[in-house]
């Protein structure tokens, strides 16, 4: 997660993915916000509510520390860990962009299955940079 003063993504291209989102706009532009780069594992398969619930959570807690309200996530697939189908990860994006919406945070999302061109700029502050592993155990 990163906090930024701004976002800009612009598609590129598609990604190697065979499922992918229809892009409703080619462009994502927010200011202060919330970025989240977000990767569902084929153990998130198991438990996709589960996975949901403490993403939300982790989010959310993350959010409120930086008073941030507004949230931008992000399919990011690594390159290690193995990652679950692209519908699954679809499915949970989507169930984490509701649930957020839900509790009062804007949430702007680039679509699944497609490379981007970023222009973004981060704070500089302890908490503007943060990594979390959520997983079912």
């Amino acid at each position: 997660m990163l906090h930024v003063d701004y976002f800009n993504s612009t598609i590129a291209r598609r990604g190697r993915s065979k499922i992918f989102e229809e892009p409703p706009l080619k462009d994502v532009k927010v200011k202060e916000s919330l970025l989240v780069l977000m990767n569902v594992e084929k153990q998130d398969e198991i438990n996709p509510q589960h996975i949901t619930r403490k993403t939300v959570e982790e989010i959310m807690k993350h959010g409120s520390q930086l008073k941030v309200k507004t949230i931008i996530l992000h399919p990011f697939a690594h390159l290690f860990g193995e990652p679950s189908k692209p519908e699954v990860a679809i499915d949970i994006i989507k169930l984490v962009e509701k649930d957020l919406t839900q509790k009062g945070f804007n949430v702007a999302r680039t679509p699944f299955g497609w490379f981007n061109i970023w222009e973004l700029r981060t704070k500089g502050h302890p908490l503007s940079r943060v990594a979390r592993k959520i997983s079912s155990n």
